[in-house]
């Protein structure tokens, strides 16, 4: 009712209908149609606003047509075909033929009808917004993307699946394939290196896909990646900036690449192996990609990137990147952390906790919260990297089996609280700090004994003072704590019987 004494209101001052219905967001045959209705009950243009009554509104209304659920006869007998019109569209067909083959069919609305009710339900003629995005300054950005090229004939006579991993620079659109069958972090590293070779330098932004050798876990603002490759961008000197999930507009240079090295390199093509299509990939980009007119700069992406961008990149790398791995060990408790099936040392009381180990060819880093704790040069697995004391170490002499040794004397080790240094007889301490710089012993609190119980006269009639023949005793349990071998197996200290 508001919304009509609006419309009447404004075409009593004086407006036509063409404004009252954008004034009132309303059609304007429906304003026409109330305007008449308030003519014929007798509203005067000229009298003004005061002729609005409650009694003349609801004479207006009750030229609203009828519908039971919001909409129109017309909007209905669509509906009913609605399958079949969207099985013609899906076939190519135009909204002018579906709109002939419905009258055909005995379905009679009008275009207009029919238009709103395609685009409203069915989503017919909706374009996303295109917004393209200015290029970048030479040298400054390439776009990294995996993308499946074909199969592969192996040695073997099996078809492997070959995706190549796709470079493509943003400002002059130059481009480099990388065939391989995975998507490991080796793998991916060795593209790089075969990129920034055939480019003849580093770009300054990587803007890769959220493949998993890259990025561990994909965010629109926080992505995290992979430990391993961020440290291999930092040895090359850029930085990598993912583009959001399921965002092809975030890197729209190389998506539009992925196509067309499929068809124009990959297609039709016959490789020996591998290595033959990573050679002859390399060619093509130099001498078919690379000097293609593109479509959108109308010039040649080749001769683009050697006159501006190449002078722009950064210097070729000149060591070889030894690609570590990352680990989350548990300290045990004769406090070593187990890596690649060796064993390593780990300073102080950090029994039970978990590290942050780092691993390449050469060393083993230990880190504790982000500080470097220990640094150990790698073993064979199945060794073991210790420190030159320790409770390894106690334990490895006391079962040593060569002559002259503790355990082949026949000789049995003290009780721990006998053999560690510091404690008193109420105080034992935990464990000894050697001289490499454990953490200080923990004092165990003093054991407390308990006094004699006195036994009491059995009563009379009770069984507590009989004894069964049949039955002896039973012994009593020795104290745990009198023993070595309890409190040494309790810090983690192997005693050979």
């Amino acid at each position: 009712m508001i919304e009509i004494r609006e419309m009447l209101r404004l075409w009593l001052e004086g407006r036509g209908l063409r404004e009252v219905a954008r004034l009132s967001g309303t059609d304007r045959k429906t304003v026409r149609r109330y305007v008449e209705r308030a003519q014929s009950c007798g509203v005067d243009r000229e009298g003004g606003a005061g002729q609005l009554t409650d009694e003349l509104l609801t004479a207006v209304i009750a030229v609203r047509r009828k519908r039971p659920n919001g909409k129109s006869q017309a909007w209905e007998t669509i509906a009913a075909q609605s399958g079949q019109i969207t099985a013609w569209l899906d076939q190519g067909l135009t909204l002018t033929k579906i709109h002939i083959l419905l009258g055909r069919r005995g379905v009679v609305v009008s275009y207009r009808t029919l238009n709103r009710y395609a685009r409203t339900e069915l989503g017919f003629g909706k374009r996303r917004v295109t917004v393209r995005v200015a290029d970048c300054e030479p040298g400054s950005e390439v776009q990294v993307d995996f993308g499946r090229l074909g199969l592969l004939t192996d040695a073997e006579g099996r078809g492997r699946v070959v995706k190549g991993l796709i470079f493509t620079a943003v400002y002059s659109r130059h481009m480099f394939v990388y065939p391989t069958h995975r998507e490991t972090l080796g793998e991916v590293i060795a593209g790089f290196e075969a990129a920034w070779t055939f480019f003849g330098g580093v770009f300054a932004v990587v803007i890769p896909d959220n493949m998993k050798a890259i990025v561990d876990r994909a965010n629109a603002t926080e992505p995290r990646l992979n430990d391993s490759f961020r440290e291999y961008a930092e040895s090359r000197g850029f930085v990598v900036d993912p583009a959001r999930i399921r965002s092809p507009q975030d890197k729209p240079r190389v998506e539009r690449c992925v196509p067309y090295a499929r068809s124009n390199f990959f297609a039709g093509e016959q490789f020996r192996d591998l290595d033959d299509c990573r050679e002859r990939a390399a060619r093509w980009c130099r001498e078919v990609a690379g000097m293609r007119v593109h479509g959108t700069t109308r010039l040649h992406p080749a001769e683009v990137f050697a006159t501006d961008e190449h002078p722009k990149l950064k210097p070729l790398p000149d060591t070889e990147f030894d690609i570590p791995a990352w680990a989350h060990p548990k300290v045990a408790p004769d406090r070593h952390v187990q890596l690649n099936r060796a064993l390593y040392s780990v300073p102080g009381d950090l029994v039970g906790q978990r590290l942050t180990a780092r691993v390449d060819t050469r060393t083993v880093k230990l880190y504790w919260r982000g500080e470097l704790i220990k640094v150990h040069p790698v073993v064979e697995p199945g060794r073991r990297r210790h420190r030159s004391r320790g409770p390894a170490r106690r334990a490895d002499r006391l079962c040593d089996p060569r002559p002259g040794s503790v355990a082949a004397q026949g000789i049995r080790p003290r009780p721990a609280h006998r053999r560690l240094r510091g404690g008193s007889a109420g105080t034992p301490l935990a464990l000894d700090q050697d001289a490499a710089g454990l953490p200080a012993a923990r004092p165990h609190p003093p054991t407390q004994r308990r006094g004699r119980r006195r036994s009491l006269p059995p009563r009379p009639g009770s069984r507590s003072g009989q004894r069964r023949p049949d039955r002896p005793h039973a012994h009593p349990r020795p104290h745990r704590g009198a023993s070595g071998h309890h409190t040494a197996a309790r810090h983690g200290i192997a005693i050979c019987p």
